[in-house]
């Protein structure tokens, strides 16, 4: 099941442990609608950014000249969102680098546009790049509009007992179980598998790349194959 931070952390576990064997990079960033204002597109990029750079020995040169750059502009002005694109290049070209941005359509709508044209340019620029992510369907459209005919999508939606397993395990670990009692945890079993929507996935592939991600963690998990597809 990969409907936010439980499930896609399957993913990105899956990604990090393969870093850890191969010389790759992960990155990643969690939309939270609660947080939804702050998660700014230069934030974002910026967080992804940040990520890549931790796992360097050292700030490539290019990066370096472009932060010594900005600060004598206006007295130190922030970095911009396509400042930040002309850096990704620097740190991908380095290694295999895989991004993971999960819940993308809880991106505030005028934020999308921008984060995505962003997103669609480090691909452009950066061969040795991979992207992954989630959302619901209705962003399906905005995401191969920018990111081009190279991507590859899937639709998951849950089975109900997936969903209910899931939920006993999540009650089982409730730090206030003095308040459920049966009626409410029947309605809870109910009422949450009805309202579980369908996810959307997208990987976007640079060159030729194989591979699998496994989603999901029962059985009958989805397999998400990517690879011998040019862009």
């Amino acid at each position: 099941m990969l409907t936010g931070r439980d499930g896609s952390s399957v993913v990105v576990d899956y990604l990090c442990n393969e870093a850890r064997d191969h010389d790759m990079a992960v990155a990643c960033f969690y939309y939270d609608f609660a947080s939804r204002e702050a998660q700014s597109p230069t934030n974002m990029l910026g967080s992804l950014l940040r990520q890549l750079l931790s796992g360097l020995e050292g700030i490539p040169e290019d990066i370096r000249k472009e932060f010594t750059s900005q600060r004598k502009l206006l007295g130190g002005r922030r970095l911009q969102v396509q400042d930040i694109v002309k850096m990704f290049p620097a740190v991908s070209s380095l290694r295999r680098t895989f991004i993971c941005v999960d819940a993308l359509d809880e991106c505030i709508p005028e934020h999308q546009v921008e984060v995505l044209g962003a997103l669609g340019q480090i691909l452009q620029r950066s061969s040795n790049t991979r992207m992954f992510m989630t959302g619901r369907p209705h962003i399906r459209g905005a995401v191969e509009r920018e990111l081009g005919g190279g991507a590859i999508s899937v639709s998951i939606k849950p089975r109900d007992n997936d969903i209910v397993t899931y939920l006993r395990a999540r009650l089982r670990k409730d730090t206030t179980p003095e308040v459920m009692d049966g009626g409410l945890e029947k309605e809870i079993m109910k009422s949450i598998p009805d309202e579980v929507s369908e996810t959307y996935v997208a990987l976007r592939v640079n060159k030729t790349f194989a591979g699998h991600i496994l989603i999901g963690e029962n059985l009958d998990s989805y397999w998400f194959h990517y690879g011998s597809r040019e862009s």
